[in-house]
């Protein structure tokens, strides 16, 4: 919610007017509002793809029938055709994630430690936290530490792609927030899983839901007080079975069979 606070609407109306699409015949978006609404206006097809596009398909779970935020992704980014991508294939409108290569073909071990990913948490409340498990090694990804901090078990660094794929391809389990991309890669990564949705982030809240009926763990919250819910869940072997397969080249041709078929996108423009 606080995103949309933040977003300047005579600034955002002006860049959509002034944006140049006059050399383009079809827009294909990730769900960024500009282009979206310029090409909209000027009658351009646009075709989208993004998980957002898979949390608002009616066959895919929701935190809410009725939310302001939902109302808000409806209309935050048109488009004349949508495609998604979500834990499961919910529709035939949505596909399951895509995997990066370097991690697709990196090999799997586990060297006993989890692989820690919270933005939205200061590194001292998740010390606080982490701490109370001693006998567990933490390496924790932080937005906020630009060096690295070695506290007893826990070591915090800052994000690196590489350092990152190091990590969680050889972790135990993943403890992250409710977003997309880290939890695909831990399920595809057959990692155990253990999630915290971001308090009225809406779209986190809906994948909680999914993640959820999929059996991995989730909490409301996280602090001191969930401290038998995380020591249950590291002493747990259970990890989800997921099947993502490299499917690039069908989403290719998903989503430029409408372009191809001027008559199909005739009728939905």
């Amino acid at each position: 919610m606080e995103n949309y606070k933040k977003i300047n609407l005579k600034r955002l109306l002006r860049e959509i007017q002034s944006l140049n699409l006059n050399e383009y015949d079809l827009i294909i978006n990730d769900f960024e509002p500009i282009t979206a609404w310029a090409a909209k206006l000027r009658n351009i097809p646009i075709i989208s793809l993004s998980h957002q596009n898979a949390v608002l398909d009616e066959n895919a779970p929701r935190y809410a029938r009725y939310s302001f935020e939902r109302l808000i992704l409806q209309y935050y980014a048109p488009a004349n055709v949508k495609f998604g991508f979500h834990f499961k294939a919910y529709s035939s409108a949505i596909f399951t994630p895509i995997i990066r290569k370097e991690l697709r073909h990196k090999s799997v071990t586990n060297k006993g430690h989890y692989t820690v990913y919270l933005p939205s948490y200061s590194d001292k409340k998740i010390c606080k936290v982490l701490s109370l498990f001693q006998h567990v090694k933490w390496e924790v990804f932080s937005k906020h530490s630009q060096n690295y901090q070695f506290i007893n078990n826990i070591t915090i660094q800052p994000i690196h792609g590489q350092d990152f794929i190091k990590s969680i391809t050889s972790a135990s389990g993943v403890l992250c927030g409710a977003g997309f991309e880290t939890p695909a890669e831990a399920l595809f990564l057959r990692k155990k899983l253990l999630v915290i949705p971001m308090k009225n982030q809406y779209e986190q809240q809906c994948n909680a839901i999914s993640l959820k009926e999929m059996g991995v763990t989730v909490l409301k919250k996280f602090n001191t007080k969930q401290y038998h819910e995380i020591s249950n869940w590291i002493k747990s072997k259970k990890s989800i079975g997921v099947h993502y397969p490299d499917n690039t080249e069908d989403i290719l041709d998903a989503i430029t069979l409408p372009f191809y078929n001027r008559s199909i996108l005739a009728t939905i423009v």
